[in-house]
Order: C-alpha cells, then structure tokens, then sequence
C-alpha cells in the first residue's frame, strides 16, 4: 500500500479559539487527532509545513509548498490549506505540476474550524485521502463532496461552498 503524505499549511481547519483574547489561533495542527477518529488503514505521515490565515499567504509561502510537495517521496499528497486562497495555490502548484513527477495532489480545508465542532473537517479530509488514491495525476481542490480541477474552481463566499469555474 502506498505512503500518503498530508502536509499542512494551517486554514480554519486548524484553528482554535483562545479564551483568553476571544481570537481565533494556530497553536499546532489538529490532523493527528482527526485521523485517530477516523480509525483509518491507510499509510500517511504529516507534516506541517507551515501554520497560517491563507489570507496571509504570499508566493513565497507557495513556493515553500512546492518544494514540499518535491521533496516528498510520495506520490500522493493531500495539502490542508485555508479555503480563502486554496484556488489560487491550486494554480500556483498546477502551473508547476510537469516538475512533480507524476504526483497527485488535493487540497483540502474547512469551512469551520475542527476545534468548535460542527466542522466540515473530518468530511473533506476523508473525501480528499479517498481521492488522493483514485485521481491520475494533476492538482486538484476537494471540498463540499466534489472534486475540482486546480483551474476550473472558484469560492463562492455567499454560500460558503466552492464551485467549478467553466471560465479557464
């Protein structure tokens, strides 16, 4: 069975809300815990690359990404990255995807963070580590239940769901 690699990149799905200052904070990634309920079978090993607001991410961030995404002897990678940017580090990764040898990657995230309960988490990291293992190779973003194409997607905001974009 092959290795999974999950890197982690922050988003809501790894935030927690701090009692003491009412914000919403990275302390560290909440992955192991969603996998260990999750009674999986599967062969992954997490790594966190980075925990931060996607809204703060910049391409230098991305490029920090990509070299993880290199350096991974894995094929399969499943990325944890807030929802605000995740189409444009979809882009950015896909425009780059001829020098990832053939590798499959998803972005995922939540709309929710897992630490308040009530969040998509745990659905769309299923739903990514299940398509991380059937998809051929390229970049994709899985959220809401679906599977999109790195430059066919888009955010809508008012719904909080993301959407294919015919556009590109």
């Amino acid at each position: 069975m092959a290795q999974i690699s999950i890197l982690a990149c922050g988003g809501t799905l790894d935030k927690d809300y701090d009692p003491l200052t009412g914000e919403l904070v990275f302390g560290h990634t909440h992955l192991m815990e969603l996998l260990n309920q999750a009674n999986h079978t599967l062969h992954i090993s997490v790594q966190e690359i980075m925990l931060k607001d996607s809204l703060l991410m910049d391409d230098a961030d991305r490029d920090l990404l990509y070299q993880a995404c290199s350096k991974t002897p894995n094929q399969q990678i499943v990325i944890t990255h807030g929802t605000d940017t995740m189409p444009e580090t979809a882009t950015y990764l896909a425009n780059r995807a001829a020098n990832l040898a053939q590798k499959t990657l998803i972005l995922t995230g939540a709309m929710r963070p897992f630490k308040l309960g009530q969040s998509d988490a745990s659905f769309n990291l299923g739903a990514a580590l299940m398509a991380v293992q059937h998809l051929p190779a390229d970049v994709y973003i899985v959220m809401n239940g679906q599977v999109f194409s790195a430059h066919q997607v888009q955010k809508d905001r008012s719904r909080g769901v993301f959407l294919a974009n015919t556009e590109h």
